[in-house]
């Protein structure tokens, strides 16, 4: 492309090596989450959330499990002021679980944000102020000194108010675009602000290293990090916390290697939702650490719940590839997929193993609230016989023989190929029956009467083709074998059984049976046919008139 160079890197590496982080292989356990769908999920959207939308996504967030949760910017509108005052007087607010709120470090902004707070149990407040090079040359045209002393200036007001205010508070701070903020400096006004606020083991601080823009690659913000974390001022009284947007598209590795580097907290929304790219995905994040085994202390088991809600109040769509959450992730269209997934899921029935293990399904889908039929075996003119045969035999108790699964498989894609379409089970079962059950033309039998022999079995075959009805009088090994033989002897077939199989459809007295059978012609052609009935033998009689026809039929 061209003008590539009137870029550059717009980040700052630590003033030390800082490679701490790469001597862990996970997460070891989950971070503090704090929710911001209600902030910057909802600044970010078309139409903002309604004061009704924001209370029950509020709702759904408790649910989940969020024991802190960004609740807006009260001073910011009239909405996300009345949002915290329903919240507040409503008494909606869980004991366990704190709200947050957002504030510029501006006088007249911090004054109405704790208005807005008056009798809560348990408040963050959340000052932030920006930091970076090109904020403070382009937008705030300050010195490094100047800035600071925002921060400070706020930081003051924050502990001032907070006594004078009815409630229980908490201060966080943010030096707003620490990615491109040299990292020493971002230190000194981290540390300048916390000297205001003198954390201690009964009062913690957090404070906050936002990519609020990521400029970086994922190892340069875990370094940085690390170095914030090492030389912070009163670190063991500090929650160090992320907020990673997705500019790079690196938000979720951002996260999870700031974690390595000694973050504590995560702040993001679900479904990654946020200005711009948006901000890092929680539900990726704690399903990640899932499929470790390790609990993310959220509860996301009713995904489809979830993401109806999640579309329904913020008029966004999740995109049906989102990792965990997308209608399909779970969906394997690939033949050689379907058919790993099907053989996985056997072995997982068989042998009972600790660990999921399945190929291609990082998680079990039906710990999200996904099915197995529904979301994860789907057929296409991409499918093959594996997951043609999986749906068939999990919706339909069929357990095909595998030559009869590959022939399934070519007639679905077939099917879907020239409908351009995906196929439903039954669209599928329906294709077995017409192409493979009971197919009575050309030819077909009536009834068939045995009699037992000294040398086999004897049998009087009454059959039809193409109106014209006779009976023929055979001899065979078995009763299949003998009518095998009649149907020859009439028609002139020409044709071995290659393949006989049965099983039960259903338990009990009154069950039925499915029979099928292959027979090989002209060489090495295969024909198949099947039937149901309670009385195995008729099934298996029909089923071979099946696979006759389609052989021989015109």
């Amino acid at each position: 492309m061209k003008n590539f160079e009137k870029y550059t890197r717009g980040y700052f590496l630590p003033p030390e090596p800082s490679f701490d982080w790469t001597k862990k292989d996970y997460i070891e356990k989950a971070p503090v989450w704090c929710s911001v769908d209600l902030r910057d999920g909802n600044q970010a959207l078309i139409v903002p959330m309604s004061l009704e939308d924001k209370i029950e996504f509020f709702k759904l967030l408790v649910e989940i499990g969020f024991k802190e949760i960004e609740i807006g910017f009260p001073a910011a509108s009239e909405t996300e002021y009345e949002f915290a005052r329903a919240l507040i007087e409503q008494n909606l607010i869980p004991d366990d679980v704190t709200i947050q709120v957002l504030t510029q470090a501006r006088e007249h902004i911090i004054k109405k944000t704790f208005e807005a707070l008056k009798g809560c149990k348990k408040a963050v407040v959340h000052l932030y102020n920006s930091t970076s090079v090109a904020q403070r040359e382009q937008v705030f045209k300050k010195s490094k000194e100047e800035i600071l002393k925002i921060a400070v200036d706020g930081a003051i007001m924050l502990k001032e108010l907070a006594q004078e205010t009815e409630g229980n508070f908490l201060f966080e701070y943010s030096p707003e675009s620490f990615h491109g903020t040299e990292v020493e400096y971002a230190l000194e006004v981290c540390n300048a602000v916390l000297d205001v606020w003198q954390p201690t083991p009964d009062k913690k601080v957090i404070i906050n290293l936002p990519a609020t823009v990521e400029t970086a690659m994922p190892h340069i913000y875990a370094s940085q990090i690390e170095y914030m974390s090492k030389n912070m001022n009163y670190r063991e009284n500090v929650v160090l916390s992320l907020h990673p947007h997705n500019d790079r598209a690196c938000g979720v590795a951002d996260a999870e290697l700031g974690v390595l580097a000694g973050a504590d907290r995560i702040e993001g929304t679900l479904f990654g939702n946020g200005e711009r790219t948006g901000n890092v995905d929680i539900i990726a994040l704690a399903l990640n650490m899932y499929s470790y085994g390790i609990d993310p202390q959220l509860d996301f088991s009713d995904m489809p719940k979830i993401c109806e809600l999640y579309e329904r109040v913020t008029q966004m769509q999740v995109n049906p590839r989102n990792p965990y959450s997308g209608a399909l992730v779970f969906a394997a269209f690939s033949g050689s997929h379907q058919d790993a997934i099907a053989k996985g899921m056997q072995w997982k029935n068989d042998f009972d193993p600790e660990h999921w293990t399945v190929p291609y399904l990082p998680i079990d889908p039906q710990d999200v609230g996904r099915s197995y039929d529904a979301d994860v075996i789907r057929i296409n003119s991409q499918s093959g016989k594996g997951g043609v045969g999986y749906i068939l035999e999990q919706k339909y108790g069929l357990h095909l023989p595998a030559k009869l699964r590959e022939t399934m498989g070519y007639a679905a894609k077939s099917v879907s190929d020239h409908s351009h379409k995906e196929l439903s089970s039954k669209e599928i079962y329906d294709i077995f029956l017409k192409e493979f059950v009971d197919v009575k033309t050309p030819m077909d039998i009536v009834e068939c009467h045995f009699k037992q022999e000294t040398e086999g079995i004897s049998t009087t075959v009454t059959s039809v083709c193409k109106g014209e009805k006779t009976d023929t009088v055979a001899r065979g090994n078995g009763r299949l074998d003998a009518v095998s033989n009649a149907l020859k002897q009439q028609y002139g077939y020409k044709y071995k059984i290659s393949t006989y199989q049965e099983h039960a459809l259903e338990q009990g007295s009154n069950s039925k049976a499915i029979a099928y059978v292959g027979i090989t012609y002209d060489g090495d052609k295969i024909a198949w046919g099947s039937s149901i009935d309670a009385d195995i033998i008729r099934a298996s009689i029909d089923a071979l008139v099946t696979a006759i026809n389609n052989a021989f039929g015109e």
